[in-house]
């Protein structure tokens, strides 16, 4: 990971997505369910992705619709054991000569309900041993696609957005496609072949019961709906108001030495304080009224219990059914309302997934980085000319950057770029390297068109130093070897030694072997830039993009990474962007750049000569400086 400071986005807690709610209450209640704005093509293309395993999406529907009728089926044939139990109860009771309970019959029936629930499961976990396979697949599929469509994209794309919303497509987008395609997708089947098959069941017992259980479902939809209406807004409020608790507490953490130097403790402390109370009262009142919904549930189930017992008992005394139905009938009413609402329930999940799955599809439909061309010519030994001819170039089609731009730069010269903050010194690196691409006139490396390049051999040509530091969570070794594959350890040494790092690498613990945390803040500002200088010279690139590194270190430090920084631009082409101007005062070419534009150019005596705007940057720098001395 790099050392950057990570983004926030507000009212985002860490690891949750868009359509991913902070918690669900009972029944699976919690935030409303995100919508697609085009839901049919976007179910469409997802089922493009399924499309492929159409054979074992066929199977999980058959051994799911199996596994369900199995278990259907076994209330009604319990119910026939009951009554063949109260039958000769009864009759033993009546003092019926050769009277008893046939408990033969009855271990039969014991003996087929067995192998029913034995099968039934059998069923079900082939059912969910398949759509594992399917759902891990398709999302295997997906990632790839994504994966790869991340290394398609031009620089813009991640320039436009922030790391936390590319983030949450990847990660928590796809993991609510996985869940949905690996347990809501099999949920829905077996609930709606268990409504259908629970109400055949009951019709074939007592259509008039069937009629009492179906009558008190209105009731039990109401009061689900009315309860949800409520606990949501406070479901989203309570989303919101953790989003803004994470965000100030990943703030005051992360700046925790700003908030003890400037004496904020207490204020900070107060916020915290402020904003828990919030969520707890929003997370309270979610809780509760989304909980009310089972006793409320409960009691009107049992208005229908009571009422089908009722209807029940008068015709067993009719003897309009047997009394073992109603047991198995009373087992249906229980059975009919749960698949209804998880149906329910699968549905507001389905549209959060394909919510995701819409944001997902965007991503993979964002316009790429124009392809290398087939014919790309090769550079066998790169020697570091670089032309810019005429370009013209704007981040947005109305707006025109830089205009008519000319540089001509001889193999192995140094070159500065200065001027203020937005002048267009990292836009010309960046269209060098050929992270955007130019709108007009061309750019050369040795006479070649670096659109007649692949990228990739491109960019093996240059090699970068950087202001922010980049080193990833591994060895000191590892770190250093990412600038060429395949490198030695005695390469790696000798880079580390001409990048002057070499003697702090063998003063830690573990030498070349210690680990870097995920910052890279177990060593120093300075240590992390030598260790990406010494990546740098390992690499031996044709060109050099510096951006000068050494700002935030103390002036030893700064000693030393210059040294370095000379040993690495020694016999190569080097682009040097500068803030601090002594550090430039031996380059060959000094470019001046503002508002896009080359306005001065000439090396360090000649720009100081003609009086303008170089000049006016150097001695405003230096003037301030010597003014810092006099004061000391």
């Amino acid at each position: 990971m790099s050392n950057q400071r990570r983004e926030h986005r507000p009212g985002m807690g860490p690891g949750m997505g868009p359509g991913i709610g902070p918690g669900r209450g009972p029944m699976g209640m919690g935030m409303p369910a995100q919508k697609a704005k085009d839901f049919k093509g976007t179910l469409k293309r997802l089922m493009g992705y399924l499309r492929p395993r159409k054979l074992q999406l066929l199977t999980i529907l058959i051994t799911a619709i199996l596994s369900t009728v199995f278990s259907i089926v076994s209330p009604k044939i319990l119910g026939k054991a009951t009554t063949k139990l109260f039958e000769g109860f009864m009759q033993k009771m009546a003092q019926v000569p050769g009277a008893g309970v046939d408990f033969n019959y009855i271990g039969r029936i014991m003996l087929l309900l067995a192998g029913l629930y034995i099968t039934s499961a059998i069923f079900g976990y082939i059912q969910q041993f398949i759509m594992a396979g399917v759902a891990q697949k398709t999302i295997f599929d997906m990632r790839k696609d994504i994966n790869e469509k991340l290394s398609r994209l031009p620089l813009k794309f991640f320039d436009s957005r922030t790391h936390g919303e590319i983030l949450s497509r990847v990660t928590n987008d796809i993991d609510n496609i996985s869940t949905t395609l690996q347990q809501s997708i099999t949920q829905l089947i077996t609930s709606l072949v268990t409504i259908a098959g629970v109400l055949i069941m009951m019709l074939t017992i007592s259509p008039v019961m069937t009629l009492i259980a179906v009558v008190t479902l209105p009731l039990s939809f109401i009061v689900t709906m009315n309860i949800a209406k409520r606990s949501q807004k406070q479901f989203a409020a309570q989303q919101k108001t953790l989003g803004e608790l994470n965000g100030h507490v990943e703030e005051m953490y992360t700046g925790h030495k700003i908030v003890k130097a400037f004496g904020h403790e207490e204020k900070s402390i107060a916020r915290f304080n402020a904003i828990n109370e919030r969520l707890y009262d929003a997370g309270w009142k979610a809780q509760f009224i989304s909980h009310m919904i089972f006793p409320l549930i409960n009691f009107v189930n049992n208005i229908g219990y009571v009422l089908v017992s009722v209807v029940g008992g008068i015709l067993v005394m009719k003897k309009t059914i047997e009394i073992g139905d109603i047991q198995a009938f009373i087992q249906y009413s229980r059975q009919f309302s749960q698949p209804i609402t998880q149906t329910a329930n699968i549905a507001n999940i389905i549209q959060s997934t394909i919510a995701s799955a819409e944001r997902v599809f965007e991503l993979l439909d964002e316009p790429e980085e124009t392809p290398d061309s087939p014919d790309a010519k090769v550079i066998e030994l790169p020697k570091g000319e670089v032309k810019f001819e005429h370009v013209k170039f704007g981040y947005k089609e109305d707006f025109t950057l830089m205009e008519d731009m000319n540089i001509d730069v001889k193999q192995g010269q140094t070159i500065a770029i200065v001027g203020p903050t937005g002048a267009g010194k990292t836009t010309l690196v960046n269209l060098l390297m050929r992270f955007y691409e130019i709108g007009d006139g061309r750019i050369t490396v040795d006479g070649v068109d670096i659109r007649d390049l692949k990228r990739g051999d491109l960019h093996r040509m240059f090699g970068m130093v950087l202001q922010d530091t980049w080193l990833f969570n591994g060895t000191i070794r590892d770190n250093i070897a990412y600038g060429r594959e395949g490198s030695t350890g005695e390469e790696i040494v000798r880079a580390a030694k001409a990048a002057h790092a070499d003697h702090f690498i063998r003063t830690l613990p573990d030498g070349y072997n210690t680990i870097l945390n995920e910052e890279a803040s177990n060593i120093s500002q300075g240590q992390r830039q030598l260790l990406t200088i010494a990546r740098a010279i390992l690499a031996d690139p044709a060109v050099l993009i510096l951006d000068e590194a050494t700002s935030s270190v103390d002036t030893r430090t700064e000693v030393q990474i210059q040294k370095a920084m000379a040993a690495l631009m020694k016999g190569r082409t080097s682009f040097v962007i500068a803030h601090r101007l002594s550090t430039i005062r031996d380059a060959d070419l000094i470019l001046v750049m503002d508002h896009g534009r080359v306005i001065e150019q000439g090396n360090h005596h000649e720009l100081l000569a003609k009086g303008g705007f170089y000049a006016d940057l150097y001695n405003s720098q230096f003037s301030g400086a010597n003014l810092e001395n006099k004061a000391v």
